[in-house]
């Protein structure tokens, strides 16, 4: 699938309406700014780190046992083709943190002096550490090192893609979503629709963990919709060479990393499926994107 078509599928537009508003994902000369700038700005909600710290509920760590699957799909969703060629994977058992990483989770690693607030963008209002009441909803809005200093702070690292589809198919099983085969409902993901608040670029993530019927077999909430997770892959058009050891695929130092799940902005089932693929150049946050760790 080449860039154009991949970015445009990540907003989760399908069909003959592959159009979309790349506004959201642009970084604008003079956009991004110091966190401090952010701070004294009385326009944007700025939480109380310490409290939100002190509030926050400890990381869930889910035990992955090992084995072997076939990873990818020869026909995924409509338009890509970057699932080939099919290919055995070996994992070894891991842990994967039930949630993805939460603001109030962040917030301890800010809190520590370990970690940085998220720069503010022309975008802040539509992410979660900007918007009150939000403390267990998806951290949005960093870029890689942010996600890395957290990472570390939690004595953990983020996912290779083969350990992420692997978990996101319950151990390896063919499924094409986190719960089955089932098709896509709202009470199994946070996507597009009117509940959720979608459209016209609004942040539409849900609480972590607030679509229990879409967990995957181990307890692992919102592999599919409410967030896009990153890994440590660099993108490649195909899965010619990568790893069988379930090791991340590597790339240029300024390469895109490999994006998993899908997001809120969502509109299709086929982008839910355990095998779908997108990425991002992660030199800055977006507000469709979050991360989930493992160890």
């Amino acid at each position: 699938m080449n860039k154009l078509m991949t970015m445009i599928v990540m907003l989760g537009l399908t069909g003959s309406a592959y159009a979309a508003d790349f506004g959201a994902l642009a970084v604008k000369a003079g956009d991004i700014q110091a966190s401090a700038d952010a701070d004294a700005d009385s326009t944007i909600f700025n939480p109380d780190v310490a409290a939100y710290a002190a509030a926050a509920e400890p990381v869930k760590w889910v035990a992955i046992p090992g084995g072997k699957y076939m990873m990818g799909a020869e026909k995924s969703a409509p338009g890509s083709n970057n699932t080939r060629p099919v290919h055995e994977v070996t994992i070894n058992t891991f842990k994967m943190a039930q949630t993805v990483v939460t603001v109030e989770q962040y917030a301890q690693c800010v809190n520590s002096g370990q970690c940085t607030k998220p720069a503010r963008t022309y975008y802040s209002f539509n992410c979660n550490w900007h918007t009150p009441d939000h403390q267990k909803y998806p951290m949005n809005c960093l870029n890689a090192k942010q996600m890395n200093d957290y990472a570390k702070f939690a004595g953990a690292r983020l996912p290779t893609e083969a350990e992420w589809e692997y978990a996101a198919r319950s151990g390896g099983k063919n499924n094409k979503f986190p719960w089955g085969n089932e098709p896509v409902t709202h009470d199994r993901a946070v996507y597009d629709g009117i509940e959720n608040g979608v459209g016209g670029g609004t942040n539409g993530t849900g609480p972590v963990c607030s679509k229990p019927a879409g967990n995957t077999e181990q307890g692992l909430c919102d592999m599919a919709g409410n967030i896009w997770q990153v890994t440590q892959d660099i993108y490649k058009e195909s899965y010619a060479g990568a790893p069988a050891d379930g090791s991340a695929v590597k790339g240029a130092a300024n390469g895109d990393n490999v994006l998993r799940g899908n997001s809120f902005y969502s509109s299709a089932d086929e982008f839910m499926r355990t095998d779908f693929r997108s990425y991002m150049y992660m030199v800055q946050g977006s507000y469709y994107v979050g991360f989930r760790l493992v160890k």
